[in-house]
């Protein structure tokens, strides 16, 4: 079982910190990994009152991605390529096969779906017209969800390979615009902030790229490798290295003006796998010893702590306003006060959970390792 120490530090400015929203047009829709650009994992959604299941979807095919949603439709693909689309009836409304492995999350924008594929291509898909609008290949497997941003004053699917590259590709035409050498293989995502991209490796380095000059911008060595994602809110970026170590690393104009060690490992087998949430506030992270803790981000004290009904998974927290949705690898669903950490709802799935929720308007989605999407709604 792995055990872990906050340490004390003090006081921070926090450079630009305000609150992650969704803007009313967006609440239909979940369109990427973690809800935001910057992987923050809040949302000013509020979960419904008293959820209960309104239906669920079956595909009988096994996943490691996780859903997004578009006009109230969820996609995902499954560990054989298949990807799916659900309709807010609960019927299927779109599939599409690529005949491949495929772990990542997908990416809707603009009507099109981008996904990254264990054979190394990147995929763009357009929904209308259910036809691949083109392939993009690199010479590694492809595990985390794309980032769609700005390079060089052009959109650019954003995304690392296990051939050690971030690359950069035209949103529209496919092509390479781009690309950054790391020391390792790249298995998390990139969190966008401002116009940088913030990504981990597996070689143990943060690193940051301007993406409105194009070049590399700034980085810094943790102390073990990086398989997870970056969490970013005002210019405070958390992430977790292979050991159970977690930093705040603070930024100001793409550069690193200071970082530090806001949760520190006491056993070196430990791990996080999960990605951070962080409200304004507070950071909320999941444990190998299967507790969900609430962090001050001031001066990481522990708010308070929650023991989840089951092992601590890949499947990472969301802070949904005032409200913590999070899922144990056994499939426990689980709505807790943010500032008390009270248990306010649970729902046993049944079945494994690694993937991380999503959330609109008056219903949030859990899909399981089974492929079995679930909708939540008011009662």
């Amino acid at each position: 079982m792995k055990h872990f120490v906050i340490l004390f530090f003090p006081p921070l400015l926090l450079w630009g910190c305000v609150g992650s929203s969704a803007d009313d047009s967006k609440r239909s829709s979940w369109l990427l990994f973690r809800g935001d650009a910057a992987l923050s994992g809040y949302t000013d959604v509020q979960l419904p009152e008293n959820p209960a299941l309104l239906w669920s979807y079956k595909s009988g095919a096994r996943t490691s991605s996780s859903p997004v949603v578009y006009n109230k439709t969820a996609y995902w693909c499954d560990k054989r390529g298949k990807v799916y689309g659900v309709n807010a009836a609960g019927q299927l409304a779109f599939s599409y096969d690529f005949k491949t492995a495929v772990e990542a999350t997908p990416v809707v924008y603009d009507s099109t779906l981008y996904i990254g594929r264990i054979d190394g291509f990147m995929s763009a898909i357009s929904l209308e017209r259910k036809d691949t609008v083109w392939n993009f290949e690199t010479m590694g497997q492809i595990s985390a969800s794309p980032a769609i941003g700005l390079f060089e004053g052009r959109e650019a699917v954003v995304f690392g390979s296990y051939d050690s590259y971030l690359y950069c590709v035209d949103r529209q035409s496919g092509k390479e615009m781009g690309r950054f050498e790391s020391g390792y293989y790249i298995n998390g995502a990139v969190a966008l902030w401002e116009e940088h991209f913030v990504f981990g490796g597996c070689d143990a380095w943060l690193r940051i790229i301007n993406g409105a000059t194009g070049m590399p911008s700034d980085s810094v060595k943790l102390e073990t490798y990086i398989p997870a994602s970056p969490a970013i809110e005002g210019g405070c970026c958390y992430i977790a290295d292979h050991s159970g170590n977690v930093y705040e690393v603070v930024f100001e104009k793409g550069k690193i003006i200071r970082s530090k060690k806001m949760v520190a490992a006491t056993d070196e087998s430990a791990t996080f796998v999960s990605v951070p949430a962080v409200s304004k506030k507070t950071l909320f992270i999941l444990s190998d010893d299967r507790h969900l803790y609430a962090i001050s981000r001031k001066d990481g004290s522990i708010r308070w702590k929650y023991l989840q009904k089951g092992a601590s998974g890949e499947s990472s927290p969301l802070v949904c306003r005032d409200k913590v949705i999070t899922c144990s690898k056994s499939g426990v669903v689980t709505v807790l006060d943010a500032a008390s950490g009270e248990c306010l709802w649970e729902y046993d799935t049944g079945e494994y959970i690694t993937a991380s929720p999503a959330v609109i308007e008056g219903a949030f989605f859990i899909l399981t390792t089974k492929g079995t999407l679930l909708c939540f709604g008011p009662a």
